[in-house]
């Protein structure tokens, strides 16, 4: 690929930029664990929100959604798309809750909520499964597909690319902790979002793509086309929408897409200065991730079917790239290698800026973990400021170097989407109601982390899938895993739920004196304390849960109806193109009232 001086000096210049903003903040976010992993708590909404949105614009992704489009048309993202409904539920619902609570991680959480030797183990267990195991599956597969991208147009082993692109990052993550993340992530948004959108238009608009007209008139593309699967085939509707929308929303926990929020995002809204910002910021978050920003991604994935219409061609054109790095994935990068100069040191820095960004995202929020939740809880209980602070720089280069071997051993990013799935599948629904149904004790998480896992590895590892789903003789439809995992997962933890003790009236009671989640779950816990003359209501305020899901149910409108209404446009269906819009601002008009009951004003 024929990179030219320009190029160079606009990626050289982004990463001196990086760095220099991780230098400068360094010193300040070393003061304390407190401004190293939240920065004080004293972050605005719309930093927050555009940090979040860079967050998850990481190098995996595009090259995830070009799977999914090659593989099973524009349809095939409602595996992703379908999270917007648990996205809205945090929202407008969790988000306050999450920012009421105080706590340094969400993990700090489990002790608030729940008490004893089963809270204790749950909080480290959890640091070390999530923080270092998930975390480490997440970042290996944004550095695979760095591996790709830098296979493919820069002709890179990919031992060359881990260890470049991996040491600016780690450095840059060490030294500038959550502060520098967020401040590096408003460039990082704007570079990303520019370049996207830029490589989108040149690409489509190529000799041998023909336009947008000749895209979608193409017979590679046609049948790719529909944003909504074929109603007649009963098993792409079942897996592509209904198994999304129905099941997997609420009950399976996702890096970026938790039931009930956690992980980073719940990282970003304890940094909030307020609740009113946490909402915000996760608001606009969900807008530009699902309304927006994916369609520049889908043409490109579209264009490819023109110019490589199978693995084959993509191979015949990259030669070098090693068979056990070959998929549909590569297209994207396979694409990007026909940009002109100066647009091509644009995308390059933008691919940069995605990888940076989950990267020392993810590196921050885990290595919160294993100080917060493991070392001091663990290891170091009277641990110092500065003892936490080094551990945090120690951790984030360790998770480095662990995702950066497991990178090297991966193949392809949807495979990770789905094994990740599968491992949370059926716990989502506890991470929902464990706020408002006093019942749900230590034991019952536990288990179905437990019992989630392991039957995600058993179908994985053995010949337990083609007993239940094989195509022809299977106990199941083969389109059923994720279902069964969540069915049995649930009846497991529900069972362990009601055989173990609740938590003491002590832990409920200082919960609900905490946070007020309110709610008819809880009513039996009030009742006990008011008959015993415990005061834990602290107001007479009406329960917003109510309030906060018909705001759900309306920004989810609202959202969708952005993302058709654009697919629309560009499709150039004006008719469907316009009622989608219509319908996106009148779910608009009457989410802003349904907003007003929720919190005075987000500013």
């Amino acid at each position: 690929m024929d990179i030219q001086t320009l190029d160079y000096v606009i990626i050289f210049t982004f990463f001196a930029i990086v760095l220099f903003i991780g230098i400068y903040v360094s010193k300040k976010s070393g003061k304390s664990s407190s401004e190293y992993f939240l920065s004080g708590r004293t972050m605005p909404w719309w930093l927050l929100g555009l940090s979040m949105v860079a967050t998850t614009f990481s190098t995996d992704t595009p090259n995830l959604v070009t799977d999914l489009v090659r593989s099973n048309g524009v349809s095939g993202n409602w595996g992703w798309w379908c999270f917007l409904l648990t996205g809205m539920l945090t929202v407008f619902v969790y988000a306050k809750l999450w920012r009421k609570s105080n706590v340094n991680t969400d993990l700090e959480f489990y002790e608030i909520r729940y008490g004893g030797k089963a809270a204790s183990f749950l909080r480290k267990f959890r640091a070390v499964y999530l923080g270092v195991f998930f975390n480490v599956i997440t970042m290996a597969s944004v550095t695979l597909a760095a591996i790709k991208i830098g296979g493919v147009m820069l002709g890179l082993d990919p031992w060359v690319t881990v260890v470049s692109a991996g040491l600016i990052t780690v450095v840059f993550s060490a030294l500038g902790g959550f502060k520098g993340v967020v401040y590096s992530d408003f460039l990082l948004f704007f570079v990303a979002m520019g370049g996207a959108i830029g490589a989108a238009v040149y690409l489509v608009n190529l000799p041998e793509v023909g336009g947008i007209q000749a895209v979608l008139e193409n017979e590679n593309v046609k049948g790719k086309l529909s944003i909504l699967p074929d109603f007649s085939d009963k098993k792409a509707l079942i897996t592509a929408l209904i198994i999304p929308l129905a099941v997997q929303w609420w009950s399976s926990w996702y890096p970026g897409g938790e039931p009930g929020g956690g992980g980073y995002i719940a990282q970003r809204m304890l940094a909030a200065k307020d609740e009113n910002h946490a909402i915000g910021a996760t608001f606009f978050f969900n807008i530009m991730h699902y309304a927006l920003r994916p369609w520049p991604w889908i043409l490109v994935a579209l264009a490819s079917l023109v110019v490589y219409p199978d693995i084959a061609s993509i191979h015949e054109a990259f030669p070098n790239v090693t068979e056990d790095k070959l998929g549909h994935d590569l297209a994207y990068s396979a694409m990007m290698t026909k940009l002109p100069t100066g647009l091509l040191g644009i995308v390059l820095a933008s691919l940069v800026a995605a990888y940076m960004s989950t990267i020392s995202t993810q590196l921050n929020w885990g290595s919160s973990y294993i100080v917060y939740d493991f070392y001091k809880q663990q290891i170091n209980p009277n641990a110092t400021e500065k003892q936490m602070v080094n551990v945090g720089r120690l951790s984030t280069v360790v998770l480095m170097v662990l995702s950066a071997f497991l990178a090297l051993a991966l193949q392809d990013a949807m495979g990770v989407f789905n094994l990740l799935l599968s491992f949370g599948a059926g716990t989502g629904l506890i991470f929902i109601l464990r706020w408002f149904w006093w019942r749900i004790n230590a034991w019952s998480e536990i288990t179905a982390m437990f019992s989630s896992g392991i039957l995600a590895v058993l179908l994985e590892t053995t010949s337990l899938r083609e007993i239940l789903f094989a195509p022809e003789t299977g106990v199941f439809p083969e389109w059923a895993d994720l279902p069964f995992i969540m069915v049995v997962t649930s009846i497991i933890w529900l069972t362990a739920t009601f055989v173990t003790q609740p938590e003491s009236k002590e832990v409920l009671r200082s919960f609900y004196l905490k946070i007020q989640p309110g709610g008819p779950g809880w009513k039996r816990i009030v009742d006990e304390a008011d008959a015993e003359n415990v005061k834990i209501v602290k107001s007479n305020e009406k329960w917003s849960v109510p309030a906060g899901i018909t705001a759900m149910l309306l920004g989810v409108v609202l959202i969708y109806s952005i993302m058709f209404a654009t697919g629309y446009w560009i499709y150039q269906e004006t008719q469907l193109a316009l009622i989608l819009t219509g319908v996106a601002l009148v779910s608009g008009f009457f989410l802003i009232k349904a907003w007003g009951r929720i919190k005075d004003n987000i500013l």
